[in-house]
């Protein structure tokens, strides 16, 4: 269990902590000099089962706020500190509504500095506090009177604080590791060392982790080379508990409050947030659009501005759904915490929870965005993503619901619902099945039209097929759909053209005759075939006669036009493409000089042979080279030609 003080400056939190564990968590000079806390303190009580109580120490000045919701972020148990000569002041009203917001439901209330105050005055501060914190999670919460001076009290409140963290499991947040980091320092002998509370998942020695948003971060994975947990050296950490990780080949300057420490899978960093928002129900102010806000998630800060977006205002009391504008990068998850202060950091007005922090910039504010968003906030994954598929006929990006619900396993969630599940290319997508048949139905439908229209073409290719069908469907998602309906037989390819299946265009006599004799000139020269008008001079055609023969052979899917005027045929790309095969197998990827040496070719034929793959989906361009894509996508065309 991880115990979080909270309340007023100068309350005795400090000395509090000190009386339970006997570790003083004021470390820095200026605040032995000033007597006040500054920065987030930590201690450790060790118990007889083996277990530890870990501290939380915050500030309670105004001005650090900000540090002590970052240190209550990830806390479990909030002990509230009031002291019995001042009573109830303004941090301590504030520092209960951050713990209210921040969702810690379970807490304890220590009355402090009992001795210097008589009885009646105990009293009357305990009545004060019990209407503090009427109608509030702490409604019944425990109020131990005690004297961090004299000892007196302290015994009972440390022996409830053991006895209730027996009883109060600590939330094992499923998913991948994320740790939010507020503290890092360098050792010596060491190295590198980041602390601070583990949100959800686990971590172990020698695993590979990231930091983000990392914008200080020059290195990409890093290894865990050792790691504490609740003060105590372990070799596994899990969610709940606060460590410290030692990483391997990371400067100190690298990492700072605000980041996260992250299993390499679910980093993130985003500009916007949508997220529910809720007002405290003492605010006197209305949150309305364009509002500057200070914004405090987890360890990290910034002013942000907000957006509003189903409704004019939120006044006191109310919730509604706002997007958040961050001036740079930030890291976040669906269901993390946070809060909202004014512009100018003086008191707390509201705060919620993240729904999809991956908020569009466009159409935020329609009906369809905002039923998106309602089905997001459904805690259960399985609710939250059959909500999302009823209203979503071109499917759910699932790699993408994966990443901000940050699940782990997702069989988890698919064993129990009907879907269908498209992976391909890096993407992976889920439909409900009457969508994807839909989906179908258009391709289908939109090829019907295309013949109407075009009786003198074939059809097209995947990719025309996908802008005239459903262009807002991914690419590879439309190549896994049209590969879905060849194989029902509803579609046939033909070369690289895709048509119903009884569609066909005829040449006639005159035509397939002078095919013949063009055929055996491309074939001749499979690599580099001769050019329109070359053909036309050898066999005595007009170049138009011969232009028009080849457009109409290339829409068979006999032959490929690879540039204006230069066709090759069939077996020559298959023999082109099984090259670039070849050198995808040997170095993971094609470049231009690999595939012109072991063509023969020149450059500029290599570069527009390679151009051409690109277009027709067999490879894909990444700055100076060329991945493959599809090696499906050629032979399914050779074979189509073979049994046409």
């Amino acid at each position: 269990m991880i115990v979080g003080t909270a309340g007023h400056v100068d309350h005795g939190k400090t000395s509090l902590v000190r009386a339970l564990t006997g570790v003083d968590t004021d470390r820095l000079p200026e605040e032995k000099k000033r007597g006040i806390s500054i920065e987030l303190g930590y201690a450790y009580l060790p118990l007889e089962t083996g277990e530890v109580l870990g501290f939380v120490d915050v500030p309670g000045h105004e001005r650090f706020i900000h540090t002590m919701v970052s240190g209550a972020s990830g806390i479990n148990y909030g002990l509230i500190v009031v002291a019995a000569d001042d009573g109830i002041m303004p941090q301590t009203r504030e520092h209960v509504e951050i713990l209210y917001l921040l969702g810690v439901k379970q807490g304890a209330v220590a009355l402090t500095k009992i001795d210097r105050v008589n009885t009646d005055r105990v009293r009357i501060v305990e009545r004060d506090i019990t209407n503090l914190l009427a109608a509030t999670f702490f409604e019944t919460t425990p109020v131990f009177p005690v004297s961090s001076i004299a000892g007196t009290g302290i015994d009972a409140l440390r022996t409830h604080l053991i006895a209730h963290s027996k009883h109060l499991a600590t939330p094992q947040r499923a998913g991948r590791f994320r740790l939010a980091v507020d503290r890092v320092f360098t050792l010596d002998g060491v190295g590198t060392v980041v602390t601070g509370t583990v949100h959800s998942g686990s971590i172990k020695v020698g695993d590979r982790v990231v930091v983000t948003p990392g914008r200080k971060t020059r290195v990409g994975e890093v290894r865990v080379r050792s790691l504490h947990a609740q003060n105590q050296r372990v070799e596994h950490g899990v969610s709940g508990q606060r460590c410290a990780l030692n990483l391997a080949g990371m400067s100190k300057d690298e990492i700072q409050r605000g980041d996260w420490i992250v299993d390499p899978a679910i980093a993130l960093a985003v500009n916007r947030l949508d997220a529910r928002v809720t007002m405290l129900a003492g605010e006197e102010r209305s949150l309305k659009s364009g509002a500057s806000m200070h914004f405090h998630l987890g360890s990290s800060h910034a002013l942000t501005r907000v957006a509003l977006l189903d409704r004019g205002q939120i006044s006191a009391g109310e919730s509604g759904w706002i997007q958040i504008l961050l001036p740079e990068p930030l890291a976040a998850w669906h269901g993390d915490r946070f809060i909202l202060r004014d512009a100018s950091a003086t008191r707390t007005i509201a705060g919620g929870q993240i729904v999809d922090p991956f908020a569009p910039s466009r159409y935020r504010s329609t009906p369809d965005r905002l039923s998106i968003l309602a089905a997001l906030e459904i805690e259960n994954e399985s609710r939250s993503l059959s909500a999302l598929l009823s209203q979503s006929p071109l499917g759910v990006d699932f790699s993408r619901f994966l990443l901000i619900r940050n699940v782990a396993n997702a069989d988890t969630i698919l064993n129990t619902l009907p879907v269908k599940r498209i992976q391909s290319e890096g993407q992976d997508f889920v439909f409900e099945a009457k969508y994807w048949d839909a989906l179908k139905q258009r391709a289908v439908s939109a090829l019907e039209v295309f013949h109407t229209t075009h009786p003198d073409e074939m059809g097209p290719d995947v990719s025309r097929l996908r802008r005239i069908a459903f262009p807002k469907l991914p690419d590879a998602i439309a190549h896994a759909l049209v590969d879905d309906i060849l194989a029902g037989g509803q579609v046939q390819r033909t070369g690289a053209w895709l048509h119903l299946p009884d569609h066909a265009i005829r040449l006639t006599d005159q035509e397939i005759a002078l095919a013949e004799r063009i055929r055996p000139l491309l074939f001749e020269r499979a690599f580099d075939p001769p050019w329109v008008r070359d053909i036309a001079k050898t066999i005595g055609q007009p170049e138009s006669v011969v232009r028009t023969l080849l457009a109409h052979l290339a829409r068979r899917g006999e032959v490929f036009q690879v540039v204006r005027d230069l066709y090759y045929d069939d077996a020559a790309v298959q023999r082109l493409t099984a090259i670039a095969g070849e050198l995808a197998e040997e170095n993971g990827m094609v470049r231009a000089a690999e595939f012109r040496d072991r063509t023969g070719l020149g450059r500029k034929r290599a570069v527009q042979i390679l151009e051409f793959f690109d277009r027709i989906g067999f490879t894909r361009r990444v700055r100076d080279i060329h991945a493959i894509r599809r090696r499906d996508l050629l032979s399914a065309m050779h074979d189509s030609e073979q049994h046409k």
